[in-house]
């Protein structure tokens, strides 16, 4: 097979899903409506857990790290879908291929990490509350975030430069969302099967490791919520331990359809599909899920847009 050597100069052709889609303008609008909903939704969260001395608390901690990767890793991915759709231009880069898979993946792979060790946290505050602000204080709460961050950048970097000294056969049509390893390794003219062992077992420490010690926690918080004298504090617990596993669901779902899956598995459709689940859809409804079912995040959003929408009536009040 004759190997494409243009590769550096042309780059490739990323054939996502508002190609192949029966209705492209209103799957762009719902992507671009979807984008708007989670650059504000997290940015008002993270404007919300900055501001409020009361949010200032390890969970908001972990809660504003969490929307800050959101924000972040839709980016890489939604302006370039959209706009390329709209220009009719869907070539990228062999160099911007390159960052922007090291960008989804240090993103996808600290989300990864910050969910498990969010879920270490509401198992501490539920069934060690006289011990939480020593187990979770701001040192162990910032290493923990620090710690995310590198690992996933350390390893998303070693993927990226591993991948893109493949040989790439003279196709350049990527037929995915954006440039990702299995859409990638499709196009290689070169026997991959030792790397792609290596990315399953990436994808199971990054995936399978991390979402046992969130079911570990969560079993042993529902254990402890079950025996709660309280109504209402078993209430409460639930409802923040429902909204976790809820984005748990909708993230590592999808993650783990792509990276640990066999490649038998997989189709250019269902990877499209569910690379817009996991890189635009949640995204967008995790600020929603945890806000609209905090009190204290929601009281502290309207403190914050009545001093700012109505500031002449909030100074009387103050008066």
């Amino acid at each position: 097979m004759k190997l494409w050597n243009s590769t550096l100069e042309s780059g490739f052709i990323l054939v996502g899903i508002l190609n192949e889609s029966g209705s492209p303008e209103l799957l762009c609008a719902t992507m671009a409506a979807l984008y708007m909903l989670a650059l504000i939704s997290n940015g008002l969260l993270l404007l919300v857990i900055i501001t409020d001395a009361r949010l200032h608390m390890p969970m908001y901690l972990l809660l504003g790290q969490l929307s800050l990767m959101d924000l972040l890793f839709t980016s890489v991915v939604t302006p370039k879908a959209i706009i390329d759709f709209l220009c009719r231009e869907n070539t990228i880069t062999f160099e911007g291929c390159a960052l922007q898979m090291f960008l989804a993946l240090t993103l996808g792979g600290a989300e990864d990490l910050l969910l498990a060790f969010m879920a270490y946290d509401r198992y501490v505050a539920i069934c060690h509350p006289l011990k939480y602000m020593v187990l979770m204080r701001p040192k162990v709460c910032w290493l923990v975030v620090a710690t995310s961050w590198i690992l996933a950048s350390l390893s998303a970097l070693g993927h990226t430069t591993y991948t893109m000294h493949y040989p790439f056969c003279k196709a350049q049509e990527i037929r995915h969302l954006l440039c990702e390893i299995p859409p990638l390794l499709k196009l290689v003219c070169a026997d991959t099967s030792r790397y792609e062992l290596m990315v399953y077992v990436t994808g199971v420490t990054f995936l399978l490791l991390p979402l046992s010690a969130i079911f570990a926690s969560y079993t042993l918080i529902l254990f402890t919520v079950l025996r709660m004298a309280s109504n209402e504090g078993r209430k409460k617990a639930l409802i923040t331990c429902s909204s976790h596993l809820t984005v748990v669901g909708m993230f590592y779902g999808g993650a783990t359809f792509m990276y640990v899956l066999p490649s038998s598995f997989h189709s250019p459709k269902q990877d499209n599909i569910i690379s817009v689940f996991y890189t635009i859809v949640t995204p967008a409804l995790n600020p929603l899920i945890y806000s609209l079912r905090n009190k204290e995040v929601m009281g502290a959003l309207r403190k914050i847009l009545g001093k700012h929408i109505f500031p002449t009536q909030s100074s009387r009040e103050v008066s």
